[in-house]
Formats: C-alpha cells, sequence, structure tokens
C-alpha cells in the first residue's frame, strides 16, 4: 500500500542555478495493494505532499514541476493518481492561542508532454477526505 513516505530530496528545475532546490514530505500510496486490495479504485495512487519547515520550496508554489518530476521519477499514470496537498494544524501566537487547521486540497492538472500544468486547487471533502486522513496518520 505505501511506496514511499519520507522526506524527499528535490533537485528543483535549473539544477546548475539552484532553482526550486529543496526538501519536501512525500507519501506515496496505491490503494489497489494491501488491505484494499479487493475493491478496485479507478484513481490507486495518492500523492500526498506538504512543506518541509524551514525549506524555501513551497508545494504550492511549484505544484506543476514537482507532480511532473514526482510522475516521470515514481513511474505513475497521472490518469490514475489523485495529487493532494496537506497542510498541518498550525498554533501560534504568545500562548499558542491562535489555531489555523489542517488542510487537505487536491490538486488537478492539465498534462501535456508528460507536463502537469495549470493547476487546480480545490478541497477534499469526504468521504475522499476521510480516506486521505486515515492514510496520511496512520502511515
Amino acid at each position: 500500500m505505501i511506496i514511499y513516505n519520507d522526506i524527499y530530496s528535490w533537485e528543483g528545475l535549473g539544477r546548475r542555478f539552484g532553482l526550486a532546490v529543496g526538501k519536501i514530505r512525500l507519501r506515496i500510496f496505491n490503494l489497489n495493494e494491501g488491505d484494499n486490495a479487493d475493491i478496485l479504485h479507478l484513481r490507486p495512487i495518492i500523492v500526498v505532499v506538504s512543506d518541509v519547515p524551514g525549506e524555501k520550496i513551497s508545494v504550492k508554489g511549484w505544484a506543476g514541476p514537482l507532480a511532473s518530476y514526482i510522475v516521470n521519477t515514481f513511474d505513475i499514470n497521472h490518469h490514475r493518481m489523485l495529487w493532494v496537498e496537506f497542510y498541518p494544524a498550525v498554533e501560534y501566537g504568545k500562548r499558542k492561542i491562535k489555531h489555523i487547521q489542517e488542510k487537505f486540497e487536491a490538486v488537478d492538472f492539465d498534462w501535456e508532454a508528460g507536463r502537469a500544468v495549470r493547476p487546480r486547487w480545490r478541497d477534499l471533502t469526504a468521504p475522499l477526505l476521510d480516506t486521505v486522513r486515515e492514510l496520511v496518520y496512520t502511515s
């Protein structure tokens, strides 16, 4: 079920110039394997990406290039993949009384010549949100 679950070092675009080089939190799941193998999913590959605190790269700012690179590196069929950006809950302020809720956003892309372009973000809703949340917190 879990294909990848770790901090991923991305070489970015323009390796010589260090453009968008950084680390992201990457989780890749295949719902057609493991406990759920008896249920066939139309989009069984779920890719969940998150920012790594202190890194200069943002998964939202580089969604298209990141998706293109991950799909090619892990040989993922983009037609059978769901790309999700995960933003954990944050507490801030002097006494940590201010709170920003966690957020899961699906990103839909147009694909041209193997590249993800024109990203469109949408909030995940139940029951898919519940499935993705369970995958993230139990992995």
